[in-house]
């Protein structure tokens, strides 16, 4: 019998939330790790599922994030009943902490660990934490915020910081376990890797290999339509439609969708800290891992 899934709770997130959840044939779990590529995979997961670039709903409604403490369990589970189409559901969790049911297809996608740093510190500076506090039912936070820790200090910080990885999943050490786990089941026909490079070099191929794995059919003509309403540009402009926003958490909904690309956390290191990275990363990834995410080293 397999184990349980573990529960990984944090301040915003619970996933025992998935304990009991009714898996229908063709679910779509999307596990990524935060800003990792998870709205630009329900994105590309939506145009699939319903063929057109005109979504009959917010983006968050369609593809909930069933680990949110901000939204009542129920309503989430309720919401996710009433659909009639395939569903494609979000989560941050690691897949050893989801139920892995046969009947559901499960989605990775796999971001190099400093370019997610860097996005997940902007993302930081543009969350109410007040308006968070109040969904979560925690205290609103206390006089004017502290100054925040510069962006490359934070980030040979972030390399640095030895945490355990179930209990800081945006670590690097969460990083890797999250892709380590996912990684070991990339054999199995309902899981894929997707890496988010791929879809930044070749995004229609990437699609269309996904199409294929998730055993869905794309009229030939509509092809090229649905892969601009893909690119970062086009959903920048549907910011509001699309943006994982719906209990109001984001200052500047806009500001979610800021680069679209890689490297930067590269380019912002010096040669002692990017080293003291790959030194770490090699004691928490196998090589494979290792070489096929970061690729250019």
């Amino acid at each position: 019998m397999p184990d349980a899934p573990f529960r990984y709770r944090s301040s915003e997130e619970d996933s025992a939330r998935w304990a009991g959840f009714p898996f229908r044939d063709g679910d779509i779990v999307i596990s990524t790790r935060s800003k990792s590529g998870t709205t630009w995979m329900q994105m590309i997961c939506a145009l699939l599922v319903f063929g057109t670039p005109d979504l009959p709903a917010p983006l968050s409604r369609l593809s909930p994030w069933l680990d949110w403490l901000a939204e009542p369990r129920a309503e989430v589970y309720a919401r996710l009943a009433a659909q009639r189409h395939r569903r494609f559901v979000k989560t941050h969790t690691p897949l050893d902490g989801v139920p892995l049911d046969d009947r559901a297809h499960y989605v990775v996608v796999a971001r190099h660990p400093l370019d997610m740093a860097v996005s997940l510190w902007h993302q930081s500076g543009n969350l109410d934490r007040a308006r968070l506090a109040e969904l979560t039912g925690r205290p609103a936070p206390a006089g004017p915020p502290a100054p925040r820790t510069p962006l490359v200090e934070s980030l040979r910080r972030w390399v640095d910081r030895e945490v355990d990885p179930r209990a800081e999943l945006d670590s690097l050490q969460g990083v890797w376990w999250h892709l380590g786990d996912a990684w070991g089941r990339r054999d199995r026909p309902n899981v894929t890797l997707v890496h988010y490079d791929d879809l930044v070099a070749d995004l229609a191929g990437q699609m269309r290999a996904l199409a294929g794995r998730l055993g869905v059919e794309v009229a030939q003509p509509r092809w090229p339509e649905l892969v601009e309403a893909a690119t970062f540009d086009r959903m920048r402009e549907r910011a509001d439609l699309l943006v994982p926003d719906p209990a109001g958490v984001l200052r500047d909904r806009h500001a979610f969708f800021r680069r679209g690309r890689s490297g930067q956390g590269r380019e912002l290191l010096d040669a002692a800290t990017l080293a003291r990275y790959r030194a770490r990363s090699a004691t928490l990834a196998p090589p494979d891992l290792l070489a096929w995410l970061h690729r250019d080293g």
